[in-house]
């Protein structure tokens, strides 16, 4: 199943994407009486155990007033409401290396909050003072289960689906002490979407192709099978320090091609645009613009 949201007049909506166009999920809730989330939120909060009465719905929904044209729709974040969202630091091969640092033996984990989440072909403001900022392809998690202490034979089956993420970074910011937070925070500084696909689509997180254009220039070339730690060995990890809940979101690492392992380093300007292709999930579109 393949999710998205979408802006409205009412607020944002949930939509699933079918060959006949994107279900309008509330309507065809309200006109079917089938019991399933209405709401981005409502999804997100029961997280797979949303699935099967979304099943029913499409099966229902025979209207074709119910079906909108996604060329139509104006994106909303694939999920604009995520409950944690947890980061992993230089989590390919390649990465680590072109920044000069060693291979992690653990997971590196950090934060960023809910004022980075963005829509697909959202502008990002950046601002005068903000001279190295860069981008980040990456495969993004959303849990579907509550998980503790899971381990990692089990971990995928917690996973509600993937999407298209970009962890910008202001390298300044990020580098000036011990602590990410500062350069990874910023408003707008994690675009997400278009879509949330459902992992049952997914056959392997781990044989993904992810790539990165800037201006059209392709930037990030890679596969996850790079990554230093899988998606299910770092769901376990994160599950061993706290729980993870549905509507969880995990951004996974970026592979090589940033910014940061240039020379020279030609930083993110307005006017830029970074696209994001995770196989299989879309392209996830943004441009820089002046604060």
């Amino acid at each position: 199943m393949k999710l998205l949201t979408y802006q409205s007049s009412k607020g944002i909506r949930l939509g699933v994407v079918t060959a006949r166009g994107v279900l309008d999920v509330a309507a065809a809730a309200a006109a079917t009486g089938i019991d399933c989330p209405a709401s981005p939120d409502d999804l997100y909060a029961q997280g797979s155990a949303a699935l099967p009465g979304l099943a029913a719905l499409l099966a229902a929904a025979d209207d074709p007033a119910l079906y909108r044209e996604e060329s139509d729709l104006t994106y909303g974040p694939a999920v604009p409401n995520p409950g944690k969202i947890l980061c992993v630091g230089l989590n390919y091969q390649k990465h680590a290396a072109e920044s000069g640092m060693a291979a992690p033996e653990e997971p590196v984990l950090f934060s960023k909050f809910n004022n980075t989440i963005a829509a697909p072909n959202e502008d990002i403001p950046l601002q005068a003072d903000w001279e190295t900022v860069d981008y980040e392809s990456e495969l993004g998690v959303v849990m579907g289960a509550t998980v503790r202490n899971v381990s990692v034979e089990d971990a995928l089956d917690a996973v509600f689906g993937y999407c298209n993420m970009n962890d910008l970074s202001e390298r300044d910011f990020q580098m000036r002490s011990g602590q990410w937070l500062l350069g990874k925070t910023l408003d707008k500084f994690l675009p997400l979407g278009p879509y949330v696909v459902t992992a049952d689509e997914v056959p392997d997180p781990q044989n993904m192709s992810i790539k990165g254009w800037l201006n059209g220039e392709l930037r990030q070339s890679s596969n996850t099978a790079d990554m230093i730690f899988s998606v299910a060995e770092v769901i376990a990890y994160a599950s061993r320090i706290m729980t993870l809940e549905p509507g969880d979101v995990i951004s996974s690492g970026t592979p090589e091609g940033v910014i940061l392992g240039m020379d020279p380093r030609v930083w993110l300007k307005p006017g830029d645009e970074y696209i994001v292709e995770v196989e299989g999930l879309g392209k996830l579109a943004n441009r820089m613009v002046k604060a």
